[in-house]
């Protein structure tokens, strides 16, 4: 292990961890004030901040550069499109899709975004586009910022796994000491929050799903109970390693997410689904700048309140998960080009999330609009635990695949804490891409007992709340990570046109040097030839 990343980014977890435990009335005091000021404030730089990485993903995917291999120039791809894709889906988003997918657009439909105004259809169109906005292009360019960034150091330039030698065209040898110690410790803290705070999402969906199901009912206790149960199976997960735990259940995640997709697609209003996928992304393109750009600022307390709970909690899970995400994606994408990279991350990924949402999320507004009800209460306020649950549960078939929903909300429970701590472990190795085990096991032990910390310090608000906050600092390194991207890149670029240049120069003057000596050639022999001639005559 790397000492001077291991041990501190161990004590800022633990110590949070532990107050969190012995104090939880404190925690959740502090972190609520913490939810009033300090994320209100830093909203509006979240919302540029994230506007400027989309606009960075574009440049650099569309742009000259693309062409670069992630690796040597007659590299491969290490991985298969399909599995690759997987991998992809699988860390990237995993529970957050489950959690949210019939849960977000109806709670915007329910309690409209404040200044959205209009007929119910009106208010789902707005709906379905605001919730595309927090899980499209947006969420995956923050990947792209920090995936493309390693991916270079790692497989172009032959650097070990940390977050650190992504910065290093910016800082040069400064890397190697302690400001390279600083930015991966920052990385490490804010991945294991950000893999906490998904794990705490699941655990809760879970509860509700076995409440559903007449199991058990949900409580704190059992809570703990299934985050213990589920990091033990992360934990024998990751002690498999890449190609065989992780890349199996990737598969297997993706499978039933499928499966559970067709199933409420068939099951539900399918030729209004189908619609509504292709209409939403009409209303989301149409829409997407000003929605980029929309802090509330004319909506008052009300706006900064939605804001907080909403797109800024958004853009700082996405960061927060950044490194993890990043480092994960950069891991398995040797062999691919910038623009194969940029595409692969930013596109796909966006559009079957966009499928997932039309589905889940259209079939519940539906039933609002056109149906029997029932998915929004009486106040206006939808459970999100609950949202996929009670729709699946008037579906024919509707306790089977409230089941399939159940395990497969477990299996990315397991695929978030084993790929996050693998790449953490690989952080606090110094970049070592296959860390030991007993690394491994500590930060997937670790992470659960943060997300049951979170738990207890305050529900669904402290996992909130400590995914936007934990993102703060990390947002500023991945701003140098976009700089010090561009000017390698630049570099690279530039010193291939020089030497293209230089190559062609050498193939002219060989080419003229052939084409004078050809001429020249015949010219002396005529010349030799004539005149003895004309001496014999």
């Amino acid at each position: 292990m790397h000492p001077a990343v291991y041990w501190p980014a161990l004590a800022v977890i633990a110590v949070v961890a532990a107050v969190a435990i012995a104090f939880p009335r404190a925690a959740g005091a502090a972190i609520g004030a913490l939810q009033e000021n300090v994320v209100g404030a830093f909203g509006w730089y979240y919302v540029l901040l994230v506007a400027a990485f989309v606009a960075f993903a574009l440049w650099v995917g569309l742009g000259r550069w693309g062409d670069i291999v992630l690796g040597d120039d007659d590299a491969t791809p290490e991985f298969r499109l399909g599995p690759w894709f997987s991998m992809l889906f699988a860390a990237g988003m995993g529970i957050g899709l489950v959690f949210w997918g019939v849960a977000e657009p109806l709670s915007h439909f329910a309690s409209p975004k404040p200044g959205v105004t209009g007929v119910p259809e009106r208010l789902a169109e707005q709906a379905m586009a605001q919730t595309y906005l927090h899980w499209g292009v947006h969420a995956w360019a923050i990947y792209v910022v920090v995936g493309l960034a390693l991916a270079y150091a790692i497989h172009r330039r032959g650097r070990p796994v940390s977050i650190r030698w992504a910065l290093e065209p910016l800082f040069g040898e400064r890397v190697r000491g302690r400001l390279g110690d600083v930015i991966d410790v920052t990385a490490v803290v804010g991945t294991v929050f950000g893999v906490a705070t998904s794990l705490g999402l699941g655990v809760l969906q879970i509860t509700a799903g076995l409440d559903h199901i007449g199991v058990l009912s949900p409580s704190t206790g059992v809570q703990v109970v299934l985050i213990l149960v589920i990091t033990a199976a992360a934990t024998a997960s990751v002690v498999s390693g890449l190609d065989r735990g992780l890349k199996w259940l990737s598969n297997v995640n993706v499978t039933m997410a499928g499966v559970l997709l067709v199933a409420i697609l068939v099951l539900g209003p399918t030729l209004f689904l189908l619609r509504e996928f292709v209409q939403s992304l009409g209303v989301y393109l149409a829409n997407v700048l000003p929605l980029t750009f929309n802090v509330s600022a004319y909506a008052g307390e009300a706006g900064e309140a939605w804001q907080a709970a909403w797109t800024t909690f958004y853009w700082g899970w996405w960061i927060s998960w950044a490194p993890f995400v990043g480092v994960f994606i950069a891991r398995i994408s040797r062999g691919r080009t910038v623009r194969e990279f940029v595409g692969g991350v930013l596109l796909v990924p966006t559009l079957i999330t966009f499928l997932w949402f039309s589905v889940l999320g259209g079939s519940a507004l539906y039933r609002e609009l056109f149906g029997d009800g029932g998915m929004v209460p009486a106040d206006g306020t939808v459970v999100p635990e609950n949202a996929l649950f009670d729709l699946l549960g008037d579906l024919p078939w509707g306790s089977v695949l409230s089941v399939l929903a159940i395990v497969l909300v477990a299996l990315f429970f397991v695929t978030s804490a084993d790929s996050g701590s693998l790449v953490v472990a690989m952080l606090a190795s110094g970049g070592d891409p296959n860390p030991r085990v007993v690394i491994r096991v500590t930060w997937a032990a670790l992470s659960g007992v943060l997300a049951i910390a979170l738990l207890l310090a305050g529900g669904l608000v402290a996992l909130q709340t400590a995914a936007i906050l934990i993102a703060l600092p990390f947002s500023v390194v991945m701003i140098g990570m976009a700089v010090a991207t561009t000017r390698a890149l630049h570099r690279e670029h530039t010193e291939l046109l020089r030497a293209e240049r230089r190559m062609l120069r050498e193939r002219l003057v060989d080419d003229v040097a052939t084409e004078v000596a050809a001429r020249t050639r015949p010219a002396r022999w005529w010349s030799r030839g004539g005149g003895e001639g004309r001496g014999t005559g």
